[in-house]
């Protein structure tokens, strides 16, 4: 197990540091000169010598990779650089947005379970039935919808015809996050519903000899083996997809915090790209990384205390 562990830091440790080369590079061949659009932005008429003058001031003027090795330096450093908009430093501005992206994520996910797990179960159970059939319709209609119809949708029925909720979102509180939350709940409700649906069939139907039957024939009720043998065997497949729900929300959620002018990451990031904010971008990019590496790894070693039958690094029971 800790053979395991460390090979897999030292793994992700490496991807992190390809993603920073790669991120980077990117930023530097995206075709657009963050001076000029910084230039432009004042609406000033300045020459190419002040032109000059900005980028040498921020190190824009050495060769790529002097400039990488200079950028990872700070950032092992915990340093992420200077915003080329605000003049502000980048990590305690993304810092101050991380509060709202934490709460919607935790409400969303919250919401997420305990529509789409009851529902999938519901549906699995009852196969074939009309509950099923209405179960299915409603996956199907969450997913057909797009992902912008939903919230404009939800803020015209409950914030401008019934009133009872802000059309927007003046600052970050449980009443604010109503309306974004319920959007990404629908939408990631509906894509799960199917896929609980699905595992605990299979479940069902791949053991059901071995312990349903079995266990309904020693008199034990159907509910208590469905919830402590069969969901307890699908945990894995269920973890699986929240955790990597979780990692999307963490990351922000760039067309739900834009419509509801949610004050998270997602906004901030779509700011930094409109406004070609380096710094800020690369801030955001190295975030992303960072949770879908951690989330994958404590994924990973989930598996082994929910499912004893997985073993890690290919040891053998």
């Amino acid at each position: 197990m800790r053979k395991y562990v460390i090979g897999r830091l030292l793994q992700l440790i490496l991807i992190l540091l390809i993603i920073t080369f790669l991120s980077f590079g990117m930023m530097r061949l995206a075709g657009s000169d963050a001076i000029l659009q910084k230039m432009e932005n004042t609406g000033m008429v300045v020459s190419q010598d002040m032109i000059d003058a900005a980028r040498a001031e921020l190190g824009l003027d050495k060769p790529f990779l002097t400039q990488y090795f200079v950028w990872l330096g700070n950032l092992l450093h915990g340093d992420m650089g200077t915003s080329y908009i605000s003049g502000q430093e980048v990590f305690p501005a993304f810092i101050s947005k991380l509060p709202a992206t934490l709460l919607l994520t935790v409400v969303s996910i919250v919401l997420t379970i305990v529509i789409s797990i009851p529902l999938g179960v519901l549906a699995a159970v009852k196969q074939n039935q009309w509950v099923d059939y209405l179960m299915r319709g409603i996956s199907f209609l969450g997913n057909s919808m797009p992902n912008f119809f939903v919230p404009l949708l939800l803020m015209y029925i409950f914030a401008i015809r019934l009133g009872w909720l802000p059309v927007i979102s003046r600052n970050v509180s449980l009443q604010n996050v109503i309306l974004p939350a319920v959007t990404l709940a629908i939408a990631m409700s509906a894509k799960y519903l199917r896929q609980v649906r699905a595992t605990v069939l299979d479940e069902l139907n791949k053991d059901y000899k071995d312990y349903v039957i079995g266990a309904k024939a020693r008199g034990i009720r159907f509910s208590v083996t469905l919830t402590k043998s069969v969901l307890r065997a699908c945990l894995v497949t269920v973890l699986t997809l929240l955790t990597l729900s979780i990692g999307s929300l963490l990351g922000g959620t760039a067309i739900v915090e834009s419509i509801f002018m949610w004050d998270g990451v997602g906004k901030l990031a779509v700011d930094a790209i409109n406004m070609r904010d380096y710094p800020m971008i690369q801030a955001y990019v190295m975030w992303m990384a960072i949770i879908y590496v951690c989330v994958n790894l404590v994924t990973d070693l989930s598996y082994r205390v929910l499912d004893p039958r997985i073993r890690l690094g290919g040891a053998k029971g």
